[in-house]
């Protein structure tokens, strides 16, 4: 079945039993023991053509045998089967986007994709040649003796042959973040920089990137009514400006509410979005996404053009601005600082946030977390070479950069209080249009960083971490031990980086 189209898709998905229709008409299927990525089971081939390109301490390694004899039973294993075959495009840059072909053994999946990645047009279409071909068989399963697999789940990446290979799970992120690695590997040798962020645009040649992990507010304070969304996760910066590496959205509904979030609320009750592993009363046909019974990480993926102000061609102009942020739960961080390019390199490179105690078993005080690029698992390339081009691009086209911390402030988790979101959004605002860059500003003694002292509307003590506790004292001690965090993860790339970039680590205070 090729190029089926949402009904098509909707229509075969629901009457195979693959999935139910939600009051609304979206799509709500299960997918059993996979609810999220399967880190462990993913795999790189690595030969002649990724030997010296691929940064193997972070990216597990198949040998081409054991991938052509997973090939081979892969075959097997789908003739005879119905299958679905879509021709997208992974980038809304003209000039560097990548066709792909995805073949899915699921109705859903397939339909999956093409609200995730971008649909060509009818004269597109015509004589449309693929470059990768992903294909994912969630019944097919792998033998670790046979295939060279940790488990019946795989993931395997053939740069080579041009082909990825999907089986043992129901996940359908696994397609989209392919799509992602992809990229990734093959952009960096174009010049054009992949990135796990979000992009807005005021339409005043002020586009700004937001990079940020999980519960840092990248999706919430990208999403701002007085801007243009370009994009919620995945985008390029080329020559020719920004870009969406995607047609959709792929939004997390746990806990979703219409007075938080009332545009991906919406979207839950349109007919065609399709709802991964979120409850439902199988009479009302009820969502309740406060019910984690089924899995924490449940999803909803939609096409973009179901979020009002959202850029349907995904492309905008080079950034003004570029706001890198953090969680950070030890209640250090200044709410924005202003960075120096070899600062913005080093905190690129770092990608921190921070764990609040409660949300994993055993964590029961604030613990950092480093996700090199913000977006480590789908680092294909040793970070430094990302870190060097947005080093490069920075310095090209003169972008403000900026670290915001969303986390709290007054104290660590426990003890202080959440950033004022009011207070954060006023910095972010005047950053946007550029009047905190004539702001008065403090060097922080710890991090090196440029702070303003103040800004109107916001209450200046905030601007001064160590000023809003109880302790100055206890401020500083917590301070160091940060400082000494990052400058312990960092030793793995002081290697590959300019001076300057060793040099905007933190200077942790020698304490009684």
């Amino acid at each position: 079945m090729k190029n089926w189209n949402e009904a098509q898709l909707y229509e075969r998905s629901v009457s195979t039993g693959e999935s139910r229709v939600a009051k609304g008409g979206a799509l709500v299927v299960e997918t059993g023991l996979h609810t999220g990525r399967s880190a462990k089971d993913k795999f790189t081939v690595r030969d002649a053509t990724t030997e010296d390109t691929v940064w193997w301490d972070n990216n597990a390694s198949m040998t081409p045998a054991h991938f052509d004899a997973l090939w081979e039973d892969f075959q097997a294993h789908l003739e005879g089967k119905d299958l679905f075959m879509q021709q997208l495009f992974g980038g809304a840059d003209l000039d560097h986007r990548l066709p792909v072909r995805v073949v899915n053994e699921y109705a859903w999946h397939s339909l999956f994709i093409r609200h995730l990645l971008r649909i060509p047009t009818k004269a597109e279409y015509h004589g449309f040649e693929h470059d990768f071909t992903i294909i994912n068989s969630p019944s097919f399963r792998a033998d670790p003796a046979k295939h060279g697999t940790v488990s019946e789940t795989v993931i395997a990446v053939n740069f080579t042959k041009k082909l990825v290979l999907i089986g043992g799970t129901s996940y359908a992120g696994e397609t989209k973040k392919s799509v992602f690695t992809i990229l990734n590997y093959l952009l960096p040798t174009k010049g054009v920089m992949p990135m796990h962020c979000s992009v807005n645009d005021g339409g005043n040649n002020d586009a700004a990137i937001f990079f940020g992990l999980s519960g840092t507010g990248k999706t919430t304070l990208s999403a701002d009514a007085s801007r243009e969304l370009i994009g919620d996760d995945e985008h390029g910066w080329s020559e020719n400006g920004l870009f969406n590496f995607e047609g959709g959205c792929y939004a997390k509904m746990i806990n979703l509410s219409k007075e938080a979030e009332p545009e991906i609320y919406a979207t839950t009750s349109m007919w065609g979005t399709v709802l991964e592993n979120v409850v439902m009363d199988p009479e009302t046909r009820e969502l309740d996404f406060f019910d984690n019974s089924l899995a924490e990480n449940s999803r909803g993926a939609y096409p973009i053009s179901a979020i009002e102000n959202a850029s349907l061609s995904g492309r905008c102009g080079q950034p003004k601005n570029l706001i890198m942020l953090t969680a950070d739960a030890f209640g250090v961080l200044p709410p924005i600082a202003k960075l120096t390019p070899a600062q913005a390199m080093y905190h690129f490179l770092s990608g921190y946030t921070a764990k609040v105690a409660g949300t994993e078993k055993g964590v029961t005080e604030p613990t950092a977390t480093f996700s090199t690029c913000f977006g480590g698992p789908f680092m294909p390339r040793h970070p430094s070479e990302y870190g060097k081009l947005l080093g490069q691009l920075i310095d090209k086209y003169n972008v403000n950069c900026w670290l915001v911390s969303t986390g709290w402030t007054g104290g660590p988790y426990g003890t202080g209080n959440r950033m004022p979101i009011k207070a954060t959004r006023a910095l972010l605002n005047a950053a946007l249009d550029g009047s905190l860059l004539n702001a008065q500003y403090r060097t922080d003694e710890t991090f090196g960083f440029e702070v303003p002292t103040a800004l109107d509307g916001v209450d200046p003590s905030i601007l001064n971490p160590r000023s809003t506790w109880s302790n100055g004292e206890a401020y500083d001690v917590q301070a160091a031990k940060l400082a000494d965090m990052f400058v312990q993860n960092f030793k793995v790339y002081e290697a590959h980086v300019e001076a300057d970039v060793r040099a905007a680590a933190p200077r942790a205070r020698a304490l009684a």
